[in-house]
């Protein structure tokens, strides 16, 4: 993937940052804090000099987070400076010239997982007899070669969240934790494995059933947007750490840790984005809004493309029916993402438009 736009807000690595946890006014010369977390050069007399004095003069014992070893942790802090907090904190993120790789990136997803496993079923069903490759060899063969990309893309992912020093690493979290698109790609992978592999075993295979992989996973990953969303709205307080938010703070819209996660590790955007977007959710009252429809026109299109394919595939000629369980999912990706790009440029600019108004701040 390209690498990130260098940030043109100023940096500080000494500075501990504000916790993540529920929207709250931000100070101009903010900064985001990692609960748990003393940073690299810095010491006990620097941690005590930044906590916050009492009226009478006293030191509140209870605001300094206790110090962990800076190794664990990323230590690029953002810094937000603007004195007259005349806009909101920029998450310096773009996707212009990321065009070129995003591109790629998905040109390659789109042969390995529609072309790919449409012309190897045909090419070897309709290209050879029976007795030359067995119904059970056609399909365990194009499923044995479905996914690499996306399976290199996983590898990628781990090795860039796994690895000692990591600048993607989720705020506060140890290396083992990788992320929470991480783990909800896996529970995917694992039902989608369990439906390729239950379906290749008999001698001869359910067609219907290794045609709804994709949409499995796109009912996988709409109910669990679905749920944080409701339990957010319930105000159920985070059971396990998602992503940057420890347990016990109160939830987000699904899609921001999707949104976090992506961008800070396969977009390039570091451990700087994931801060630069908590530092944005806070302040902005516009912009957790906008992350809240978004949650549910992604979830609710996920669930609902995922039970049309399935009732379509189940219903009409097997051949046809492979052919719409590989591409229909992915059509509909393509059609939501061509909506959210123009309404999510629509919403920053209203929200920078109407910042001055108090009713837009947190």
């Amino acid at each position: 993937m390209a690498t990130s736009t260098p940030s043109t807000e100023p940096l500080r690595t000494a500075t501990p940052p504000l916790p993540v946890g529920e929207p709250q006014p931000i100070r101009p010369d903010a900064t985001l804090q990692v609960p748990g977390q003393q940073l690299e050069g810095t010491t006990a007399a620097d941690a005590n000099a930044s906590r916050p004095v009492t009226q009478n003069g006293t030191q509140n014992p209870g605001s300094r987070a206790p110090s962990v070893r800076s190794s664990q942790h990323p230590h690029t802090q953002v810094v937000f400076e603007d004195a007259d907090f005349a806009r909101p904190p920029p998450l310096n993120y773009s996707l212009r010239p990321r065009k070129k790789a995003i591109a790629i990136f998905w040109v390659l997803i789109f042969l390995d997982c529609v072309c790919m496993p449409i012309g190897l079923y045909f090419g070897m069903w309709y290209g050879t007899t029976r007795d030359q490759l067995s119904a059970n060899a056609v399909f365990s063969i194009s499923t044995a070669l479905l996914g690499t990309v996306s399976i290199v893309e996983y590898f990628i992912r781990f090795r860039r969240l796994w690895r000692k020093g990591s600048t993607c690493r989720v705020i506060g979290a140890q290396r083992h934790y990788l992320d929470w698109f991480h783990w909800n790609l896996s529970v995917g992978w694992f039902f989608v494995m369990i439906e390729l592999i239950a379906g290749t075993c008999p001698r001869n295979p359910p067609i219907r059933l290794l045609a709804i992989p994709a949409s499995t996973m796109c009912f996988a990953i709409g109910c669990e947007l679905l749920l944080v969303d409701v339990l957010r709205i319930a105000g159920v307080r985070a059971p396990c750490r998602i992503s940057s938010l420890p347990v016990g703070a109160p939830l987000r819209p699904g899609i921001y840790a999707y949104i976090e996660d992506i961008c800070a590790v396969d977009g390039s955007g570091g451990t700087e984005f994931r801060q630069r977007l908590n530092l944005r959710y806070q302040s902005s009252k516009a912009f957790r809004e906008m992350l809240h429809r978004l949650t549910l026109f992604w979830a609710i299109g996920a669930i609902g493309v995922s039970a049309v394919t399935v009732a379509i595939v189940f219903t009409i000629q097997k051949d046809a029916a492979y052919v719409v369980g590989w591409t229909l999912p992915f059509l509909w990706a393509g059609v939501w993402t061509a909506v959210t790009i123009p309404w999510v440029q629509k919403s920053l600019k209203y929200e920078y438009e109407e910042w001055t108004s108090a009713k837009w701040k947190a």
